[in-house]
């Protein structure tokens, strides 16, 4: 999911007269070309006012209050998945929707998980949870074979001892670590037996001494800047640390890899309220992302994998050809979603993370 460190803010973006017609977008921050909020205006003549969060837990409490007033939402998948069952959304009517036809169905597959027939939502971007490395720390004291791209380097103790002093991040996000430990050790990823969870415990227990810190954001800074060797995180966070490392051409080279045992994948998605003011708009501003060359303005800008495959075509070298954004056939067939857990798994899982944080 989208992770960013700027404050919510809004923006709005006025054409035509003060009764024109209105769009109110509800999306992360700093997650589309400015450019092409201008262009939606200047084709449609519907004014759009487009407003920016930075955390699901923020849009899911707008959500299930209910009268958010926005057309056009943007939540993370498992987020929609409960909030549909809570009846916020309302159905696409896709003969508003030609270019439905766009979508890739490698990822509309994936996300019917959460959406069933994807009959409430498109998806606009989509990522992995993966491993970030300071590659020269890490083949310095790992060795130049070092298992940057395996769940060995951040599970396996002995690698872990010696990866302490450099310093390792990992998310402070229960729902993304258990599925990773579970699948190392072989389990469903997406286990909802508390048994079956359970056995994470003696898993993360065994590296917990040797994690700097648990926290879902810090990483991005920690990473660039040289500060840790290693972060369990989203794709796009760890992508952002390379580029800023590169930009400030401090000597560090970060690698974002996506586990060869298998990574979670993590979709945002376009969604209608229920009580959207204006849904005949929200059709009409989800068409126009679903263009190919749109959709390919948006990813050339912000880095991020999206689920329509006619713009694959349009996307920069450097965005298409970048395995960390879009991975190869098997790596791709090798990731796994994950559902909710059931409240009262959420509670062994809670309780778990709890003990596994304190190290007790």
């Amino acid at each position: 999911m989208k992770k960013l460190m700027l404050a919510s803010a809004t923006l709005a973006l006025i054409a035509g007269s003060a009764t024109a017609e209105e769009v109110r977008v509800y999306n992360w921050s700093d997650y589309i070309d400015e450019a092409l909020l201008e262009k939606f205006e200047a084709e449609t003549g519907i004014k759009l006012v487009y407003d920016v969060f930075d955390s699901n837990e923020l849009l899911e409490t707008k959500m299930l209050a209910g009268g958010s007033g926005y057309d056009v939402v943007v939540p993370s998948g498992t987020f929609l998945q409960r909030q549909i069952t809570a009846g916020a959304f309302q159905k696409l009517d896709t003969s508003k929707l030609p270019n439905m036809s766009n979508m890739w169905d490698v990822v509309s597959s994936r996300t019917e998980q959460y959406d069933p027939d994807n009959a409430y939502s498109i998806n606009y971007m989509w990522g992995t949870t993966g491993i970030g490395v300071n590659v020269g720390k890490v083949q310095e004291i790992l060795g130049a074979n070092a298992p940057i791209d395996s769940l060995e380097l951040v599970l396996n103790p002995d690698n872990m001892s010696k990866l302490a002093d450099c310093g390792v991040h990992m998310l402070d996000a229960p729902a993304e670590m258990i599925p990773m430990a579970l699948k190392y050790i072989g389990e469903d990823p997406d286990s909802q037996d508390p048994d079956v969870i359970a056995k994470v415990e003696p898993v993360l227990t065994a590296v917990r001494p040797y994690i700097q810190k648990f926290h879902s954001s810090e990483y991005i800074n920690a990473l660039a800047n040289g500060d840790i060797c290693v972060a369990i995180g989203w794709s796009g966070d760890i992508l952002q640390a390379r580029d800023r490392a590169a930009e400030a051409d401090n000597g560090v080279e970060i690698a974002y890899n996506a586990a060869k045992e298998g990574a979670q994948m993590w979709f945002d998605q376009m969604a209608i309220p229920a009580d959207a003011p204006n849904p005949d708009a929200a059709h009409t501003f989800l068409n126009f992302i679903m263009d190919a060359q749109n959709m390919a303005d948006a990813s050339n800008y912000v880095y991020y994998a999206n689920g329509n495959e006619a713009s694959q075509p349009l996307l920069e070298e450097d965005v298409i050809g970048d395995p960390a954004i879009y991975p190869d056939a098997a790596t791709l067939e090798n990731l796994f979603t994950t559902s909710p857990y059931a409240p009262k798994v959420q509670r062994v899982v809670t309780r778990l993370w709890t003990k596994i944080k304190s190290g007790t």
